[in-house]
């Protein structure tokens, strides 16, 4: 396996879950049925800055000092949108991590942290899509564009993630490790976004 069948299997094997993180109704999850632009701003905040702290973490304890300077890149970059983002709010105080986070933050094997990411990145990709569509439907192009700027960051990431798994993966079962980090994580999004719609009495699997 390299890393394009990779990231392949990885979208194909977890293709309901991202197209439902994808909906419209993620949103509506994310803050708790409150779709004004400030709740809006809050929970994109929120993500942002539990991402930062997730990866300024691992770029600590890293032993792979490729990884770690891979993830201190990426908790900078993170860093930098928890700024522009939570600038849009009066004195963001961050909320509770979210799962996705909670289940990365216990991965310590570099491959299942490369692998986590992969997961964690394609799932971010579909809630910054809903980020942009919800700005543009509300007449705000400007704030529509700073989400599609930062949707164009994860391209980047993901590809650095990949390029340095093809250099750490040698055999089937360390992409498996990887693989199966990714669906967890995307699994952990999944969850968390299905108990809050059930918890506000919205059914979420007919959402495709």
């Amino acid at each position: 396996m390299n890393s394009d069948e990779f990231l392949d299997a990885v979208r194909k094997e977890n293709e309901t879950a991202l197209s439902r993180l994808g909906s419209s109704k993620s949103l509506y999850a994310a803050t708790g049925g409150e779709m004004e632009p400030d709740e809006v701003f809050d929970a994109a905040a929120d993500s942002e800055y539990a991402a930062a702290q997730t990866f300024g973490g691992w770029a600590d304890d890293e032993g792979d000092e490729d990884a770690s300077e891979l993830f201190a890149g990426i908790a900078e970059v993170e860093n930098g949108h928890y700024e522009r983002v939570s600038g849009k709010v009066d004195d963001h105080e961050p909320n509770e991590t979210p799962a996705l986070h909670e289940y990365l933050r216990g991965l310590d094997d570099t491959i299942e942290r490369l692998g986590g990411f992969v997961g964690r990145t394609l799932a971010s990709e579909k809630s910054k899509k809903q980020l942009t569509g919800f700005f543009t439907g509300k007449a705000d192009p400007k704030t529509a564009q700073l989400f599609r700027d930062l949707n164009g960051d994860l391209d980047e990431q993901l590809d650095d993630t990949l390029a340095l798994l093809d250099e750490r993966c040698d055999s089937d079962e360390e992409w498996e490790t990887a693989k199966e980090a990714a669906k967890d994580a995307i699994t952990a999004a999944y969850d968390e976004y299905t108990e809050s719609l059930e918890s506000m009495g919205v059914n979420p699997k007919p959402v495709c």
